[in-house]
């Protein structure tokens, strides 16, 4: 049989060969370093014997799937452990994952030092060094083996298989797991692994089914990967927005209020302020934008019209019993409708388009309760909301502007590098879902792409996100954690104007429907908190700060002319705190560094007599004695122009 290798090359054996014995005539480091192998693009165990002519591909760590194995046998070692220190425990499933592995088991909950015990126990199996041994077994006797060993979630597994269907089964010195591989060779392959945390699961995801506790893990080829991993998880939970957040007392929640509503303190309320002002000056001073001023809720014959109550009602807030009550209410998921009666409050011409509409609007959105987080996922939160009614002729460069003014947005913001650009379409398999004709949205859908397409913008197209009145732009980030978020909206709208009987006059006279484009400039105001708190880690460019200066007399003498500082920097638009603390400046200094203030005054008798500023900033370290006048051109520009200065290693060290 001719073998094909990856480089090209062809091997030749007279015999049928396993892909370990294969590897080991390639090379012993190769066969040493090998997890799988992966035959005509399908991995399969270092056991599997081949017969007949392939294409061949030895899969090391450096592979994902080879990887992914040596994570998929540390979950059977984790299941192992397990049963040995909690033998009442019943195993469930346990697969590799993107960064690691995870084993549910049906057990009480697992804490930290049980953790710690089964890493231990862990350590002992992978030490044994047993071999994994592949079998399989008929259907009835597969589901007789698992009942002996009083395991039924493995039960139900095999009960669910197709008839057909070869059962297989993986032996570790005594445990047996189902399972269909690939695996290791042996236990004792496994070098470098750590038990990250556990929580509560439900059986196949099944809220109506068992709780089980979930574990998760880790595991890498060596243990330089596995301090790396380690490392970046520490960064994750340092940047953690639900956490940091909490710490920098930007927001809080409270359980008498309610799940999904966050409460802005004083300093996150201050940055919400600083974005709000600078996206409403932006878009109505730059981009020629109009602003309106809605009610928060309206009647539900409002929903009707738009499809809402038909297609969203399960995500709003209603108030009022249909059956019971004349006027049924519900608090506004969305601002078009309102801001479409804005539009025919008065009879418009062709010369008066386009109109941009632009609010600063609050919404409800009934989010399950699982869904909620921090300011991620939110039931009442604020957004750059606006509305854009224009010709038809006008939708295509009206569009680009919009994509436009939300790149500015996230350029300045320093954000722009980390969003994916998604084209979300609808799904025709399921029409009931939207409302218009194929053909419309199949055109929609390709005015849309040809603008991506000419901005050079690297797209994917995900079917069924569209909204059910049109195709749009989904603009997403991942917060720290891999999950992605939509930040930023822009929406291609051919159908509602025709709901609500919109028109313009053209230039002959006749009256004609408008093309409608709904989009964010920026987004939810929260959900954009949460980015900035995760990409800077808390240290906000300067003119977001909601503390931008703190001014440290040396001691009380000096504290007078801290005040006469601190007034001269809040007369230029600065925000400036003086900490007048009888405390020594160096505990001052390291308040001010933990509080992540971008710059620090210190003062005494020298600065007082010469009326200068010792000046240290959180970019540079120790930047020198400065004229005051001197300071504050250097920071008002620095806020005027939204620059966002790079951090030195010694200051970041230091901190």
């Amino acid at each position: 049989m001719k073998i094909t290798l990856k480089d090209g090359s062809v091997k030749e054996y007279a015999q049928a060969m396993c892909v370990y014995d294969i590897a080991m005539d390639i090379s012993e480091g190769l066969a040493r370093a090998a997890c799988a192998g992966e035959v005509d693009g399908r991995v399969v165990d270092l056991r599997t014997v081949i017969g007949q002519d392939c294409s061949l591909n030895i899969l090391t760590a450096n592979d994902p799937e080879g990887l992914k194995v040596i994570r998929h046998t540390a979950s059977h070692v984790l299941a192992e452990a397990v049963k040995r220190l909690f033998p009442e425990a019943k195993v469930t499933i346990g697969p590799a994952i993107e960064e690691g592995f995870y084993y549910d088991f049906d057990a009480a909950p697992f804490s930290r030092e049980d953790l710690d015990k089964l890493e231990a126990e862990m350590k002992k199996i992978i030490k044994e060094g047993h071999k994994l041994e592949r079998f399989t077994m008929p259907r009835a006797e597969a589901i007789k083996f698992m009942e002996e060993r009083n395991e039924p979630y493995k039960v139900e597994l095999i009960q669910d298989l197709p008839e057909d269907a070869e059962i297989s089964f993986y032996d570790q010195g005594g445990f047996v797991d189902l399972c269909a591989g690939p695996h290791l060779m042996s236990t004792k392959n496994i070098k470098a692994y750590k038990l990250i945390s556990s929580s509560m699961a439900y059986w196949r995801g099944d809220s109506d089914r068992a709780q089980l506790q979930r574990i998760y893990g880790t595991a890498f080829a060596k243990k330089e990967e596995l301090a790396a991993y380690l490392e970046h998880l520490e960064d994750i939970k340092r940047r953690d927005h639900n956490k940091l957040g909490r710490e920098m007392e930007l927001f809080t929640t409270v359980d008498v209020i309610g799940q999904g509503l966050p409460l802005l303190l004083p300093k996150g309320t201050k940055m919400v302020m600083k974005l709000q002002r600078w996206i409403e000056d932006l878009e109505d001073k730059e981009w020629g934008y109009v602003r309106t001023k809605t009610p928060l809720m309206a009647k539900s014959d409002l929903y009707k019209m738009s499809g809402h109550w038909d297609h969203y009602k399960e995500g709003m807030f209603v108030l009022g019993d249909e059956e019971k009550d004349r006027e049924v209410f519900a608090l506004r998921p969305m601002t078009c409708p309102f801001q479409y009666y804005c539009y025919k409050n008065t009879q418009h011409s062709y010369r008066d388009l386009p109109i941009r509409y632009g609010e600063t609007s609050t919404l409800f959105r009934n989010e399950d309760s699982g869904e909620m987080h921090g300011l991620t996922r939110v039931r009442q939160f604020t957004i750059s909301e606006g509305h854009l009614i224009m010709r038809p002729d006008q939708m295509v460069e009206e569009f680009k502007g919009c994509i436009a003014l939300a790149k500015h947005v996230m350029s300045t913001l320093g954000l722009l590098e980390d969003v994916t650009w998604h084209l979300s379409k609808w799904d025709p398999e399921n029409p009931e879902k939207y409302i218009g004709e194929p053909e419309v949205w199949n055109e929609t859908e390709a005015h849309i792409r040809d603008i991506l397409i000419e901005l050079e913008l690297p797209f994917t197209e995900d079917v069924g996100e569209a909204a059910f009145y049109g195709p749009k732009v989904d603009i997403n980030a991942k917060n720290v954690y891999g999950k992605e978020d939509t930040m930023i909206t822009v929406q291609w709208d051919a159908l509602l104007a025709e709901q609500f009987d919109m028109y313009y006059i053209d230039q002959n006279g006749d009256k004609v429907r408008p093309g409608i484009i709904h989009r964010t400039s920026m987004g939810c105001y929260e959900r954009t908190l949460a980015w900035l708190i995760e990409k800077y880690a808390g240290k906000f460019p300067t003119w977001l700060c909601p503390e931008q200066v703190r001014i440290l007399p040396i001691s009380e003498k000096y504290e007078a002319y801290a005040e006469e500082i601190r007034k001269e920097l809040a007369r230029n638009d600065i925000d400036v705190t003086a900490d007048n603390r009888s405390e020594k400046i160096g505990f001052k200094i390291r308040e001010a560094r933990l509080a992540k203030v971008p710059y620090m005054l210190v003062v005494g008798a020298q600065e007082a007599e010469d009326k200068t500023v010792s000046v240290r900033s959180r970019y540079a370290g120790d930047e020198g004695v400065k004229p005051l006048q001197e300071f504050i051109d250097q920071i008002c520009k620095e806020i005027r122009t939204k620059e966002i200065r790079k951090e030195t290693v010694q200051e970041e060290q230091k901190a």
